[in-house]
């Protein structure tokens, strides 16, 4: 049952400005009470950190440990439900539920649920390049969107949206992701499902596996992208050094093309670089990666 007033994150203000906004945020308590009485759920407090969805422990009525949460409707999280429930718990949080119409999903908690970028580098690598394999099921499209389609829609909007951000970054760094975006998606290898934003964060230590991959967004392309998120992850080691060294070391283990690999993260890092909040430390990435 939900028995408390609904009160939103600080991370989640950005969300009033943006557009659907505060109608999202308007609708939440309703559609808590909605899930609540649909899953059989007594829910806590929603939980801090979350930026594009809101996110509460709960209990199902089995006694079973779950976690509520209800995604601010965007691109990348469309299809977040099905890329579980293709995992079926391999390496990722199991899916209890999904509601469509809401964005709501019920999933496994991670308990104790400590992010995988609190462990030295090294080790948070070794787990990374383990999980990453079992992640990569062979997909297709439909449900996931393509990787092509993605690039194709960062590059036709990346220079207008660089603009109107009052260009933050050298436009060598733009021409450079562009050109890649051009090149790549028609000559990629075979296809599997990819997380795409597959950071120390997203891995959650957990009791049925050590750690336990959370949040994707989907996309279905070849594994040379999967590496992107990993390769520019700052709490990993945020430095020219760390950077090759994540880039050289899980394209090697994992065998795969670590050129791709290298401008698959430069295109991606530059088109998530661009307005919004984005963290300033992307421009450094991009910057390392384009002279390597």
């Amino acid at each position: 049952m939900w028995a408390m007033p609904l009160e939103f994150p600080r991370s989640l203000a950005w969300v009033a400005a943006a557009r659907g906004g505060r109608d999202w945020l308007g609708s939440l308590p309703h559609m808590v009470e909605e899930c609540v009485e649909e899953w059989h759920l007594v829910v806590g407090a929603p939980l801090p950190g979350s930026h594009v969805s809101l996110v509460m422990p709960a209990v199902r009525e089995d006694g079973t440990r779950a976690v509520l949460k209800l995604n601010f409707p965007h691109r990348e999280s469309e299809h977040e439900g099905t890329a579980l429930a293709a995992w079926e718990g391999e390496g990722a949080v199991r899916l209890f539920a999904e509601d469509r119409r809401r964005r709501a999903l019920l999933m496994e908690r991670c308990v104790p649920g400590t992010p995988l970028s609190v462990i030295p580098t090294d080790d948070a690598v070794d787990v990374l390049a383990g999980l990453l394999p079992r992640l990569w099921k062979p997909a297709s499209t439909p449900p996931f969107r393509s990787l092509a389609d993605e690039a194709a829609w960062w590059r036709n909007g990346m220079r207008q949206a660089w603009t109107d951000a009052g260009r933050p970054l050298e436009a060598r760094l733009i021409d450079a992701a562009l050109d890649i975006l051009a090149a790549l998606p028609g000559t990629q290898g075979p296809q599997v499902l990819l997380h795409q934003d597959l950071h120390g964060g997203n891995v959650l230590a957990a009791e049925r596996e050590p750690w336990l991959v959370i949040d994707p967004k989907p996309l279905c392309g070849e594994r040379e992208f999967g590496l992107a998120p990993i390769i520019r992850s700052a709490e990993l080691g945020h430095s020219r050094a760390a950077v090759r060294r994540r880039l050289d070391r899980l394209s090697a283990e994992l065998g795969v093309d670590r050129e791709r690999a290298r401008l698959w993260c430069i295109a991606q890092t530059v088109a998530w670089s661009i307005g919004g909040e984005s963290p300033p430390h992307l421009h450094d990435v991009a910057r390392w990666l384009l002279k390597m």
